[in-house]
């Protein structure tokens, strides 16, 4: 990797990895303040309309954004073109959520909804205001500007929304932190950022940018409506209250899986799109980055699900321990996200979107089968159906990275096993320290102390790449 790029990528993944671990570390804790503050049906309300919110913002990216990282030398022309395309799309998209609210009110037996759809939806308008803003900041891989950003409007909307909670607003309280939260991202994002749009419409420009990012639209909203769809069926199937607690189950292994994913996601595809014409290149730094990937994710999951009860009874309270069972499968769920979105990665880069919609096409009929069935039973079950679905993904994604670079499933296994066998003993510590201590709070400080330890200590001997790369730019960083 020359000297310049490996510079960019170092100061960008750490930045990112800053952002991330601040950010939803402030989130976590507003979290758990919000959750010792509302009900599980608070919760649950909100996520029923989870899936319209996301599937409006897809369709109003459109995938254009990624079509702009991925685009070599866009210009402002192109920039302009999304920008307005942004801009109109979330006006109608706005609109159809407003006139549709009173439908999925109906739809649920929860009047609420009609009035809380109408108020998120704001949200559509509010935030491609800063979009391409945003996409600058990406492409110049500056992710120290974006950690301010992010830092900045997840306090200030965290604030917000635990004074509505405490003031005893309830659900409006989530609300309140959400459109909050838009409005600041979207008006420290025009401080920091000073690009002005040009009045332009290009067709041209449309055109080459759709041609990519139309197959990754399709395969967009395939995924996220799996990804947002259980709340649903389990509101409809169950009650608000088992949503609540299956969101709660989501939301903190999402949250540690997120923040690492995230932040190597982020300076993945920007920088793989750079060497995308250099196989050897794209190969090696592909590997290195499922390393890396495997090396935080796996003990963090595991860790997690070993001390689960007493994460819940100490931070959320007991009127969560019914979620409790579920975090622990979700973990187990959640454990091979990071190398499916870095295979899919490579993809995209590649420019092979048409390879991305095949599989989302496949992998999410085989998920919406799994979850047919696993509906008729329990949360349990449901959550279960989601490990298998995660761990057959894996399989097919890894289909089209061995004809692209010819780096399939076994190969992958064979690089990542070490890290997944030496989670296995933080996930045995955590659950031995939450089944021999009573005290959930002692407990949960007995975990949070050995397991980092054993971890590092067992990778420390084994001499595993990511440790070693880790080391190396701690060192780096801390100028040792």
């Amino acid at each position: 990797m020359p000297d310049s790029l490996k510079q960019k990528t170092i100061k960008g993944a750490t930045w990112s990895f800053v952002e991330q671990f601040l950010t939803r570390g402030v989130n976590l804790i507003i979290g758990i303040i919000l959750a010792r503050l509302l009900s599980p049906t608070d919760y649950g309300l909100v996520g029923m309309i989870g899936i319209f919110i996301a599937l409006s913002q897809l369709f109003i990216d459109g995938g254009l954004t990624s079509a702009l990282i991925r685009t070599k030398n866009p210009s402002d022309k192109d920039f302009s073109t999304v920008y307005i395309i942004n801009l109109a799309l979330s006006v109608v998209f706005y609109f159809l959520l407003f006139f549709s609210a009173p439908f999925v009110a109906e739809f649920y037996g929860q009047p609420l909804l009609k009035p809380l759809m109408r108020a998120v939806a704001l949200i559509l308008i509010i935030s491609p205001i800063a979009s391409i803003h945003g996409t600058l900041l990406t492409i110049r891989l500056d992710f120290k500007t974006k950690s301010y950003i992010s830092i900045i409007s997840s306090i200030a909307s965290g604030i917000i929304g635990i004074i509505c909670a405490y003031k005893g607003l309830g659900v409006w309280a989530l609300v309140a932190q959400s459109i909050s939260s838009a409005v600041i991202v979207t008006l420290v994002t025009l401080l920091f950022v000073r690009w002005m749009p040009r009045l332009v419409f290009s067709k041209e420009s449309f055109k080459n940018l759709f041609s990519y990012s139309s197959k990754l639209l399709a395969a967009s909203v395939i995924s996220v409506i799996y990804d947002n769809i259980y709340p649903n069926v389990i509101g409809k199937r169950f009650s608000a209250a088992d949503v609540g607690q299956y969101s709660q189950a989501g939301r903190y292994p999402g949250i540690a899986n997120g923040t690492i994913t995230g932040a190597l996601n982020r300076v993945a595809f920007p920088v793989l799109s750079q060497i995308q014409d250099d196989d050897s290149h794209l190969l090696s730094v592909y590997e290195k980055y499922i390393q890396l990937s495997c090396f935080m994710i796996f003990p963090v999951m595991m860790g997690l699900c070993g001390c689960a009860r007493p994460f819940v009874s100490v931070l959320l309270t007991d009127k969560w321990l019914e979620c409790v069972p579920l975090m622990q499968i979700l973990c187990f769920s959640l454990i091979t996200n990071g190398i499916t979105t870095i295979n899919l990665n490579l993809l995209y880069v590649k420019g092979r979107s048409d390879l991305v919609l095949r599989l989302e096409i496949i992998k999410k009929s085989i998920a919406f089968i799994i979850l047919f069935i696993s509906m008729f039973f329990s949360l349990k079950v449901m959550c279960c159906g989601q490990v298998l679905y995660s761990f057959i993904a894996l399989y097919l994604n890894t289909f089209y990275t061995k004809r692209i670079l010819g780096y399939g499933f076994f190969q992958q296994i064979k690089v990542i096993y070490p890290y997944f066998l030496i989670s296995l003993i933080v996930l045995a510590e955590a659950l031995l320290a939450s089944m021999l201590i009573t005290n959930s709070f002692l407990s949960l400080v007995v975990a949070l102390v050995i397991c980092p330890l054993s971890y590092w200590f067992v990778s420390k001997t084994l001499q595993l790449y990511a440790y070693q790369e880790t080391i190396g730019l701690i060192q780096t960083k801390l100028n040792i």
